[in-house]
């Protein structure tokens, strides 16, 4: 697995752990994990990958940490879910 895959396999990790975290009711824990997906969210500037992989990175970094709530969890679901499905399925 290359480095970019990686990091996107991670991110989307993070944010599976913030979606539930959120939807448990574990701010202070979904808070802590969108602070981790954010470090591997910046990386991801750098990288050559599709624009809408870049879209999320480009969002995740520059979310507020603190700004968790059920709407912003069904958010970060459905970029893990993407995100899964890019590592899983693509070939670079």
């Amino acid at each position: 697995m290359n480095d970019t895959k990686m990091l996107i396999g991670s991110l989307s990790n993070d944010l599976f752990r913030v979606a539930t975290l959120t939807q448990r009711g574990s701010l202070k824990g979904a808070q802590r994990f969108l602070l981790e997906a954010k470090r591997w969210a910046e990386p991801l500037k750098d990288k050559n990958i599709p624009p809408y992989i870049a879209k999320i990175a480009c969002e995740i970094f520059e979310r507020d940490e603190k700004d968790i709530s059920i709407e912003s969890a069904e958010r970060y679901l459905m970029y893990g879910i993407l995100l899964q499905n890019y590592t899983l399925h693509s070939n670079n």
